[in-house]
């Protein structure tokens, strides 16, 4: 069986998995936690590098030590 099943009377059911942003999701550049609002969407930002695909997300304190787009990205 996988991991997280059960079985009752020849069934197999699974238990829900943690999804990523479940998984408790932190700022990039101080590490602290971000909070979670309503349908597991997460509170605060996401920033991408120049020609890459992969996201960073930032919290608000961060922003507003760092007010430019080019100031966090630096902190990367």
């Amino acid at each position: 069986m996988g991991v997280g099943s059960e079985t009752r009377e020849g069934k197999v059911y699974f238990k829900k998995e943690f999804s990523f942003y479940q998984t408790m999701v932190k700022c990039s550049i101080c590490s602290k936690a971000l909070a979670e609002l309503f349908l597991d969407k997460v509170k605060g930002t996401r920033l991408r590098k120049p020609g890459s695909s992969k996201q960073y997300p930032v919290c608000f304190e961060c922003q507003k030590k760092f007010p430019t787009k080019e100031a966090l990205l630096k902190q990367l």
